[in-house]
């Protein structure tokens, strides 16, 4: 029999991140998709008990769940520089960079196998978006996985194409998407959930870690601008260090209660205020796939996104796009003029009812295109191919 040891990043938080999610949702399509003869177990980090019983209960056909001694800083330390190996033997499959690579006879021994997922290039393409901590250990990674990975899963053709013009992975590049994340939706209870939320009638949303790369510094400029809807800002995540949204309002002189930010939320109260979104707005400054994005056009909301490469790729002709850059002259990941371009865009969904309706049954038709199933199908290839 052969084992799948899939490393479960970030699954049993209570909020689990972007990665988290990913990890959780392909996890549990590759259990339910295992080939005849093989297994699933899961490997994670060192955590509170809470964590392992919410991975039990997200996943309670995992064969095994392997807990490792160290937390995930401490593994994040060592994996990068090569220290450590996985209990067990078989097949390796890390739903992010988060894992350990090293040196292995997979000629001679074919069943011991290296496969990682980069989400993105930022740490490559623009590292002056990360914080330099964060940037240097993606790069030490990534350059552990052209050394030592068996393959490398990109989300997009976006991202390997980024990847690619700074490291050589020749055909070791696989090409597998996500999908809309599928406990996102409004139960029965969507109105008592909104009221005690006290969500506006009319609203943007944006959904995600506030950080160098969400674009919500240049969002929040926007509002501000006469071109700009004058609706309120509703902002889901937390705000990364060093980043006061407060500070960022002030500066742009929007009034109080303008912006908004409700920190992180279960998946019922998210389903909700991103279901009741007048538009959602996705003005990333670097993406990988764009997963808040997806969830809201399979929820039938209007979506203004960057022309970051991978989000119009994922998007096609779903979403309204904004211009980054006025002309691809400049390496800066935006130009002074994106927050203008971004308000006017925000209007012309905001006041065109047809329009946005012609976005909605885009939206709804393209998410149907990404499955989480699909996604494992692909992966349990990509081993077999190896």
């Amino acid at each position: 029999m052969s084992t799948l040891r899939v490393i479960l990043d970030q699954v049993g938080a209570e909020h689990p991140s972007g990665i988290g999610r990913y990890a959780l949702e392909l996890s549990r399509q590759l259990i339910a998709t295992t080939p005849r003869g093989s297994s699933v177990v899961g490997v994670v980090p060192a955590s509170p008990e809470s964590e392992y019983e919410r991975i039990e209960r997200e996943l309670p056909n995992l064969i095994e769940l392997h807990k490792s001694a160290l937390d995930r800083r401490q593994l994040a330390a060592v994996w990068q520089h090569g220290f450590t190996k996985l209990p067990g033997s078989g097949m390796v499959h890390a739903p992010s960079l988060f894992a350990p690579l090293f040196r292995h006879d997979r000629i001679n021994n074919p069943g011991e196998q290296y496969v990682v997922t980069a989400h993105d290039a930022t740490a490559l393409e623009h590292p002056e978006l990360l914080s330099s901590r964060r940037a240097s250990w993606q790069r030490g990674m990534l350059k552990r996985a052209q050394r030592y990975a068996d393959a490398l899963v990109v989300p997009t053709h976006a991202v390997g194409e980024q990847l690619s013009r700074h490291l050589d992975f020749g055909d070791r590049l696989r090409v597998i998407g996500g999908a809309p994340s599928t406990s996102l939706t409004p139960g029965d209870d969507a109105e008592a959930r909104a009221q005690a939320l006290t969500l506006p009638e009319r609203y943007i949303v944006h959904v995600g870690t506030i950080d160098g790369v969400s674009g919500v510094a240049e969002l929040i400029e926007a509002l501000a601008l006469p071109a700009a809807p004058e609706l309120p800002l509703v902002l889901v995540g937390i705000a990364a260090a060093g980043i006061e949204v407060d500070a960022l309002a002030d500066a742009a002189g929007l009034p109080e209660g303008r912006v908004r930010s409700l920190g992180r939320l279960d998946d019922a109260d998210l389903a909700v205020v991103l279901s009741r979104a007048t538009v959602a707005a996705v003005p990333s400054l670097a993406a990988g796939f764009g997963h808040s994005m997806i969830d809201a056009l399979r929820l039938g909301v209007p979506v203004v996104h960057s022309d970051d490469a991978a989000l119009v790729e994922v998007a096609g002709d779903a979403g309204h796009v904004v211009a980054l850059r006025s002309t691809e002259s400049t390496d800066a990941a935006a130009d002074d003029e994106y927050p203008s371009r971004l308000a006017e865009a925000l209007r012309t969904v905001v006041d065109d009812e047809h329009y946005a309706e012609q976005l909605r049954v885009r939206g709804i038709d393209r998410a149907g295109a990404y499955s989480w199933r699909d996604s494992a199908e692909k992966t349990w290839q990509l081993h077999a191919d190896l």
